[in-house]
């Protein structure tokens, strides 16, 4: 899988994958628009207003963040991921944030999906930032998430999450206790993304990217990609659509997520690319 990115480098990120392209749904542009319908399949309007969500919190000040350095093995090597139970320290920018805004994602726990038991696993720097570098300067990744380069690439992009309002998170997908994929979940409705088209309230934007290349070209992004979407309607009541948006020329990327039960919505215009507007409903999850 490959990524696309086409937000700036502070509110989230890449999206998907299908035949195993990553693609990202990284569309940065401008602030949150609120539509009056919030959860069903009508007609979408657009209307100019901020949500007093998002005003809110531009009186409120970002949260440190911070990560725990875990204990290194007498090898060298990084420590085993622990896939179930995961807990995030308390005292990390998480915590607070998504909490206040995504529901606290380090709690939603592990599920069971086709391809085995996935957990997503919020981001520590300090810990995670080797793997999440290596993927990210993977040629097949670099063309749409355009984060190659140092490890201080990376770590800017992280630390713009970790250390912000908790609009956007971070994460690792762990499957069957293996660190596999990079996610992004961000309130789609606060990100500049929302200038772009009819957002509604709650709105929940996805990215990924599969960073190990024996999981590639398995179909694990339609699984995975079903399966989390399928979380983040369950442990956000009040999120009626999850939304994302792959570069229309990632035509693998597109695909998985029509074969994870998004419909296609729109062509979008985003600062670095087209995007095809994928979405899906809380109304037709069974149906799709």
């Amino acid at each position: 899988m490959s990524a696309t990115r086409a937000h700036t480098k502070s509110a989230s990120a890449p999206s998907a994958d299908a035949a195993d392209t990553e693609v990202d749904p990284d569309a940065e542009t401008g602030g949150a628009t609120q539509s009056t319908d919030q959860g069903t399949d009508s007609e979408d309007t657009l209307e100019l207003r901020l949500p007093e969500e998002l005003l809110a919190l531009l009186d409120r000040e970002d949260v440190d963040g911070g990560g725990r350095r875990e204990p290194s093995r007498d090898d060298g090597t990084a420590p085993p991921y622990i896939a179930q139970p995961y807990t995030t320290p308390s005292n990390t920018a998480l915590a607070p944030a998504c909490g206040d805004l995504l529901g606290n994602i380090a709690d939603w726990g592990p599920v069971t999906t086709p391809a085995g038991v996935f957990h997503l696993v919020p981001v520590q720097v300090e810990r995670d930032l080797p793997l999440v570098s290596r993927w990210m300067n993977d040629p097949a990744v670099t063309a749409f998430w355009e984060l190659a380069g140092p490890q201080s690439v990376t770590e800017e992009h992280l630390r713009s999450q970790l250390t912000g309002d908790g609009r956007s998170v971070p994460c690792l997908g762990v499957l069957e206790g293996t660190p596999m994929s990079y996610w992004e979940i961000y309130r789609a409705d606060l990100d500049p993304l929302a200038r772009h088209y009819p957002a509604r309230p709650h709105d929940t934007g996805i990215h990924l990217l599969i960073g190990e290349v024996p999981h590639r070209g398995r179909g694990l992004g339609s699984t995975l990609l079903r399966a989390l979407a399928d979380l983040v309607l369950d442990k956000r009541p009040a999120c009626a659509r999850v939304i994302a948006e792959p570069d229309l020329r990632n035509i693998p990327s597109v695909t998985a997520f029509l074969s994870a039960g998004f419909r296609f919505s729109a062509e979008i215009d985003l600062p670095a690319k087209r995007a095809a507007l994928m979405v899906r409903e809380r109304s037709l999850r069974d149906l799709l």
